[in-house]
């Protein structure tokens, strides 16, 4: 066994591993804004029918409808069960659950896995806008209306570029914690960087599994020094 079929077959997870990573950003981000607007009770879908152009028995209709829709305790629940459990319980539930229960077929392994990355660490990102978004002074939006500033452009010119730099450290730490989250998938045998370099020691090689080590550093690394300049791009907020 050559020190190149090592690489070879440790890319092959690692391919995995990051299509995974990239793929829970890609969903994770806007779902967790989604789950953060709701859990501050700022997302009511019905609440826009209660407007002035109807009737007020429509009004009381619409916006009792709006109200009964508990999206707010919705929302903080499935926060508090999600951060409240382990990670490779819910890829398990979520693999196995649905067949278990329901006599369901099972979902693709790397469908599960890429499903419960993408709940979890929504949520997660979750309460990281909504620290973000608590952090910036109720101030800035009444100098945006003073300056007569429309409510779209005060967010888009004077809050959202503090609200990216309020969560991006705390969004970093989550990012190094997924590259690090993706090797749990192998419990529902998933072939990631991991489980490629166990798969040597079946043949008396043990030095491959230790191996792996380094490209989830490099990866890690790559990921510090990106996150490290973009908050340096941002560094013209500071007093």
């Amino acid at each position: 066994m050559s020190f190149w079929d090592v690489n070879v077959t440790l890319m092959k997870g690692l391919v995995v591993s990051v299509e995974l990573f990239f793929l829970t950003l890609l969903f994770a981000i806007p779902l967790g804004l989604v789950i953060c607007l709701g859990s501050m009770n700022g997302w009511r879908p019905l609440r826009f029918l209660a407007g002035r152009g109807r009737s007020g028995g429509a009004r009381a209709v619409c916006g009792a409808l709006g109200s009964f829709m508990p999206v707010r305790a919705v929302c903080r629940l499935v926060v508090w069960i999600i951060r409240g459990t382990p990670l490779m319980l819910q890829i398990l539930v979520v693999y196995f659950g649905p067949g278990l229960m329901f006599h369901w077929p099972l979902l693709p392994r790397f469908t599960a896995a890429l499903l419960t990355f993408v709940i979890n660490y929504a949520c997660y990102f979750s309460e990281i806008y909504r620290g973000g978004i608590q952090a910036i002074p109720r101030g800035q939006y009444e100098a945006g209306q003073v300056l007569g500033m429309t409510r779209a452009q005060t967010f888009f010119h004077v809050i959202l570029l503090q609200l990216i730099k309020n969560v991006v450290p705390p969004m970093g730490n989550e990012l190094i914690t997924l590259v690090k989250d993706t090797a749990l998938v192998r419990v529902i045998s998933v072939y990631e960087l991991i489980w490629m370099g166990e798969s040597f020691i079946r043949k008396g090689f043990i030095w491959p599994l230790f191996y792996t080590g380094v490209f989830y550093l490099a990866f890690s690394g790559l990921l510090t020094l990106l996150l490290g300049w973009f908050e340096k791009k941002l560094s013209y907020f500071r007093a």
